[in-house]
């Protein structure tokens, strides 16, 4: 049956019909085909897989993050970066992962981040002399962080589905995306160095303390939402509603940027880009609900177990096919169809599933930036008006420098554990 299903899912990605569709699709497949359920088990699975108060929190954490873009969050977090690292050569292109950084901590959403500071960032950069591929690449890259650093959608997806603590799998992701960052502005410093470029990155940057005021109740956003969260006062869910009332607060009365004929595109657009996740993970889950029903995690587990003699070849498999699924694969779907399988061996092997769900979640970030469904590529090519086939120029400098910061998240498992370590155990 699991053959089947996975045929007709592939067959039907190939004919681009829609990754939801697809899925769901393959699920009644099985149902209909290989089993005595009637069809309407489908229905009801799909119900059950949304009904997770922890899924709450995507639709609240995308509606913060649509709030912000509009209420001038995203355009003083860009300035106060800039104030930060943007007086150097190359310091334009930092200051877009720097920002990128701070939004993430926001937003949850990494094409929420492309759109956000995007907007902003990619004009800038081609005024500057920056090639548009070059600065598109970028911020498609930059975003990704959007999902490692907490708050993350695919975090929360990961902890629902493997009932893995979704507070420490937030925390574990600081330092993986500090350590992104970190490795991406080194890059463009670099590059800028050996192309010559942004030699007057510095100019109209504002003073440090100038910026900082002006982005004060910006970057104090954060601080409410995850300190909430790590103090024991709010569950990951009920910091998502209180992201939307600070953004709320701050966009209509406090940087009075957000009228009230603001608030019915901004919740329109919200509703929209919940659907579509909600929807995938419903179909995704149905999926997975089948496998589960087969046995099929439990005897992929044991034939990865079988096949793989250390938990480094093991890591070192998961990831290399992690990156060719993540090409073809949306990340949600991803996680919810093989979490499962994967951590059911992992932790045969012995490996931490906050670890693990931590490299899960940066392996697959990575898909947003690879061909050919990378929707980060499509998003900043939106924005910066340029096409897909262009920024392929300069891409496989940056999915190397990511794949990189993976490969020691893997194998350094201190990098992702230090914190929740400290914290919660």
């Amino acid at each position: 049956m699991s053959g089947a299903m996975l045929t007709v899912m592939l067959v039907l990605f190939a004919i681009s019909v829609p990754v939801a569709v697809a899925i769901g699709l393959a699920a009644i497949v099985g149902i209909h085909g290989f089993t005595n359920f009637p069809l309407i088990v489908a229905a009801q699975q799909l119900f059950v897989a949304l009904d997770k108060f922890p899924l709450a929190a995507i639709p609240f954490f995308i509606l913060a993050g649509n709030l912000m873009d509009v209420g001038g969050i995203s355009r003083r977090l860009v300035a106060f970066a800039q104030s930060i690292v943007g007086g150097i050569q190359g310091g334009l292109p930092a200051t877009c992962v720097v920002t990128c950084m701070i939004f993430a901590a926001i937003s949850g959403s990494s094409v929420a981040t492309t759109f956000a500071v995007g907007a902003i960032m990619i004009p800038a950069l081609v005024r500057a002399g920056y090639p548009v591929a070059f600065a598109a690449a970028l911020q498609a890259t930059a975003a990704e962080l959007g999902v490692v650093i907490p708050p993350s959608i695919p975090m929360i997806l990961y902890g629902v589905t493997t009932q893995t603590s979704i507070p420490e799998l937030f925390i574990a992701g600081v330092v993986p995306g500090i350590l992104i960052a970190a490795a991406l502005v080194v890059t463009v410093l670099i590059w800028c160095r050996l192309k010559g470029w942004g030699k007057q990155d510095g100019e109209g940057r504002l003073p440090f303390l100038t910026a900082t005021r002006q982005a004060g109740f910006a970057l104090f956003m954060p601080v409410v939402v995850l300190g909430g969260i790590y103090g024991g006062i709010t569950t990951p869910t009920e910091a998502s509603v209180v992201a939307v009332a600070y953004a709320i607060l701050v966009g209509m009365f406090l940087h009075r940027e957000i009228g009230w004929r603001d608030l019915f595109p901004i919740f329109r657009k919200s509703v929209i880009s919940s659907a579509v996740i909600l929807f995938i993970i419903a179909c995704a889950a149905v999926f997975s609900w089948l496998l589960n029903r087969q046995g099929v995690p439990d005897a992929a587990a044991a034939w990865l177990v079988a096949t793989f003699d250390s938990p480094a070849l093991y890591l070192l498999g998961v990831n290399l096919f992690l990156f060719v699924i993540g090409m073809f694969v949306e990340t949600s779907a991803s996680i919810i169809v093989l979490a499962p399988v994967l951590q059911e061996a992992a932790s045969r092997f012995g490996i931490d599933g906050v670890h693990f769900g931590t490299i899960m979640v940066v392996n697959l970030a990575m898909g947003m930036i690879t061909p050919p469904f990378g929707v980060n590529l499509f998003a900043a090519a939106q924005v910066a008006g340029t096409s897909v086939d262009k920024m392929m120029r300069y891409l496989p400098v940056f999915i190397g420098v990511i794949f990189a910061c993976l490969m020691l998240i893997t194998y350094v498992p201190a990098i992702a554990l230090a914190l929740p370590t400290l914290v919660f155990r």
